[in-house]
């Protein structure tokens, strides 16, 4: 009996991953706009789940920052992000994965560290946005992931992943070739090339001078300096 409820259990879970999958594709690649509202009885027809596991799932992409509560009865809706939010959230970015490139690049092992932020730069120009704009992203998000994990600081990797699903929103916030704009190797580059320096200071600065124009790409308002950049040391 013990074993029959624990493979029920395994499959209620599954169906909720399933579903928190779907959605977040669906919201984060605007199949579902911004300020769509989340309809329980037309979503569980067409993910064909219960209502029940269908909330379960939405817990979580509210907890992600995906989905926020609307003024009417509680109903959830997708996010909308301004100017402000999507500048917000590149400024905590870019105090994280600055903290992140300022301690890779004073390990002794460094040299590792950038082998494998290489290779994902790689894997990053090898997906076409034009023919994979999804794999292009994923690529974009494995990279600044790798940057924190390689730190083995568990709570600023955590923090990161907090920030996950605000940060695929951020993406495709003006549009898709602004979004490739943010993706470009070459400025993925300037960060590794600080971190296999050794200076720390220089490895953070690139972060936060990566950070600043992103923002201001997708926004369309002056770069902000997140912390000193290059140019001011």
């Amino acid at each position: 009996m013990t074993s029959a409820a624990g493979l029920a259990g395994l499959t209620k879970i599954n169906l909720r991953e399933q579903a928190v999958a779907s959605l977040r594709t669906a919201i984060t690649s605007g199949q579902l706009p911004p300020q769509t509202p989340m309809v329980e009885t037309e979503l569980s027809e067409r993910l064909q789940i219960s209502r029940g596991t269908l909330r379960e799932a939405m817990r979580q992409l509210q907890q992600e920052g995906l989905l926020t509560v609307g003024a009417a009865r509680g109903r959830l809706y997708v996010r909308h992000l301004g100017p402000k939010e999507i500048c917000d959230i590149f400024a905590v970015r870019s105090a994280l994965e600055g903290m992140a490139a300022r301690a890779l690049a004073q390990r002794a092992d460094r040299a590792e560290a950038t082998v494998e932020l290489r290779s994902l730069l790689h894997t990053m120009s090898e997906a076409r946005a034009d023919v994979d704009l999804e794999g292009r992203i994923e690529a974009d998000l494995n990279f600044h992931r790798a940057l924190c994990r390689l730190t083995g600081n568990d709570t600023l990797m955590h923090t990161w992943e907090s920030l996950e699903g605000s940060i695929r929103m951020s993406i495709m916030f003006a549009g898709i070739e602004r979004a490739i704009g943010n993706m470009d190797v070459r400025r993925h580059e300037a960060i590794v090339d600080a971190i296999a320096s050794g200076d720390p200071v220089v490895a953070a600065a690139a972060v936060h001078d990566h950070m600043g124009w992103a923002a201001a790409n997708l926004t369309d308002e002056t770069p902000r300096l997140f912390q000193p950049s290059l140019q001011d040391r």
